[in-house]
């Protein structure tokens, strides 16, 4: 019964631990066991017990190598999943330290979202490519939009998941883009250096070349 089945969903869900590492998750990049252990908080031994609940649930995909376990999100629709709940869960309670606050005064300003961008910067991009006419108020691309994203080595032929998706981001209140064509920017400005990661979390920051290119491409003044 799907009543029966959300229920279940929502308990896996309700666990602290295991809802702080799918948030750890959502940076897009497979975590080891004892990697998920520290950002939890908890124990190896506790963690891997909870790891394989996820995997077991279908949230998580393993792959071992070695004598390393790694885990990483299911896909897109697990995060998005996660985006959207948190965005309906609201602010969180004000940072405990100068620290905490700078870190999440970093995931505010950018980050990735699996593996597409958000924050201020993933909705300022979703702005920008709206205002030029590539995408639609909706954020689905135009005709000028596909060629555009053709320019930049995009092949949306064949895909599975949608080409554009309206993530609604939980820091902003506002969409940002996902999807194929949201992955495919994320990576594009990543590998030209214009984004990069900001320390070991899913935080990123536009470079100065990266300013002055995102200015020259689509107007953007980067948060």
């Amino acid at each position: 019964m799907p009543a029966a089945e959300l229920a279940e969903l929502a308990a896996l869900l309700a666990d602290r631990t295991r809802a702080a590492v799918l948030v750890a998750l959502l940076d897009g990049r497979a975590w080891t066991a004892g990697e998920l252990a520290r950002a939890a908080g908890v124990a190896p031994p506790t963690a891997s017990a909870h790891l394989t609940r996820l995997v077991e649930a279908g949230l998580l995909r393993e792959h071992r190598q070695g004598r390393h376990r790694y885990v990483r999100l299911a896909g897109p629709e697990e995060a998005a999943l996660l985006e959207h709940l948190l965005a309906y869960a609201g602010p969180g309670r004000p940072a405990p330290t100068l620290r905490a606050a700078t870190a999440s005064a970093a995931l505010a300003r950018g980050r990735t979202c699996y593996d597409h961008l958000a924050g201020r910067l993933g909705v300022a991009l979703a702005d920008a490519l709206v205002a030029r006419d590539l995408l639609t108020a909706d954020l689905t691309t135009t005709p000028a939009g596909l060629a555009w994203f053709d320019a930049l080595g995009a092949d949306f032929t064949g895909t599975r998941r949608p080409v554009t998706r309206a993530c609604l981001d939980w820091t902003e209140r506002r969409p940002h883009l996902a999807g194929a064509a949201g992955a495919h920017l994320c990576a594009w400005l990543h590998d030209r250096g214009w984004v990069r990661r900001s320390g070991t979390g899913r935080a990123v920051a536009v470079t100065d070349d990266g300013r002055v290119a995102l200015a020259d491409l689509l107007g953007l003044v980067a948060p």
